[in-house]
């Protein structure tokens, strides 16, 4: 099975009707895996967790949109077999088992596009804010036999992610700033440079504005961790929105 990266941006992508949404249908179109392990932005917390109810909610973990996205769902069932199998490959690490999260909407976003009958069995793993990168990548590298068992390891974040910027219009920014570290990331995917990746605090001032918190760029480094000895990476849709949001989707395998 694949695994894949999605740049996830806006929750209204949910709802379709633009490219991204069709680039991630077209994927799902593809690959149809027997259950999917994600691992979303969205929750960044303190300590390993996660899902294990057999029904998630769908959490509307946002503020700022409405309308149909207030009574979105996205009703895919937990897996119980996945949740045991992603703690035996972690182990000596071990998730809380949580019944309280569900689905937030770095997950349903793009999983509402790629399997949009909600009927792929869906677990999500917590990314644990107390580590260091090195350690998410070492997680990542546990998780890569899943990949042999019908299961869709899928990060979902953005690359570039930077919303203070791009709220505030800030003209301080050195021009041409997210094209040059889009690039320069493209790059390093196309030539396996993990270890530059997992150190992107070295990578410069564009890396910087590029990523002033981890929370949207930790999920590409687990989609990384269970990528193969040559196996080159697909893009399936690229594009910056509004100054300061990268919405690259890319996937291996």
């Amino acid at each position: 099975m694949s695994a894949v990266f999605f740049g996830h941006g806006s929750p209204m992508n949910a709802l379709g009707g633009n490219r991204y949404a069709e680039a991630w249908r077209a994927f799902g179109a593809r690959r149809r895996p027997r259950a999917i392990l994600m691992i979303s932005a969205h929750w960044y917390a303190a300590g390993p967790r996660v899902t294990a109810g057999e029904h998630p909610r769908t959490n509307h973990d946002f503020v700022s949109f409405r309308g149909p996205l207030g009574a979105f769902a996205y009703p895919a069932r937990g897996d119980a077999a996945l949740v045991r199998r992603v703690c035996e490959l972690l182990a000596p690490v071990a998730p809380a088992l949580d019944e309280r999260w569900g689905y937030d909407h770095g997950a349903w976003s793009v999983l509402a596009n790629a399997y949009p009958d909600a009927d792929v069995p869906l677990v999500e793993l917590c990314i644990d804010r107390t580590l260091p990168a090195a350690d998410h990548y070492a997680l990542a590298r546990r998780l890569a036999p899943l990949r042999d068992e019908d299961v869709l390891v899928a990060g979902s974040g953005n690359v570039v992610h930077n919303i203070e910027l791009l709220r505030s219009g800030w003209g301080g920014a050195p021009a041409g700033w997210q094209r040059r570290f889009n690039d320069d990331l493209l790059a390093r995917l196309d030539r396996g440079d993990h270890a530059a990746l997992i150190a992107y605090e070295r990578l410069g001032p564009d890396a910087r504005l590029a990523i002033p918190t981890p929370d949207h760029y930790l999920p590409l480094l687990y989609v990384l961790g269970v990528q193969r000895a040559g196996e080159r990476p697909q893009v399936l849709v690229d594009g910056d929105e509004l100054g300061g949001l990268g919405m690259l989707s890319v996937a291996f395998g």
